[in-house]
């Protein structure tokens, strides 16, 4: 896992995201009606959560799962990018663009390694 640098000036990130689709998995959170649920998550909490749950739910013109969920999903949103970016300042950017682009040759662990790998990876 990365830990998110911040430097003063910082305006690069890079998303370690190889596997995930980010144009779908960044979005704002949205609930849509039309949208199938196959899935159920069951909280337990006391009395006053839940009004306030309520209270905040009607304020919002929506159910109170409607409105749980959406706000927990954007605050997943939050804590999955605060745990999996990268922040750079440009120089830093430029030099981890650089090292990318002239891997140093392979020594003899990382030979050993490939080895290993190639022998236990199933084909």
């Amino acid at each position: 896992m990365m830990k998110t640098i911040q430097p003063a000036h910082a305006p690069l990130v890079m998303y370690s995201h190889m596997a995930y689709n980010l144009s779908n998995y960044f979005k704002e959170p949205r609930l849509e009606n039309t949208t199938v649920k196959e899935n159920r998550l069951n909280i337990r909490c006391d009395v006053h959560a839940r009004e306030l749950l309520d209270k905040a739910a009607t304020y919002a013109h929506v159910s109170v799962s409607e409105f749980v969920l959406s706000h927990a999903l954007a605050s997943a949103v939050q804590v999955v990018q605060a745990n999996e970016q990268i922040t750079l300042k440009p120089e830093d950017f430029r030099a981890f663009l650089a090292a990318l682009d002239t891997p140093p040759e392979p020594n003899a662990a990382l030979k050993k390694a490939m080895k290993l790998h190639s022998r236990q990876a199933v084909r």
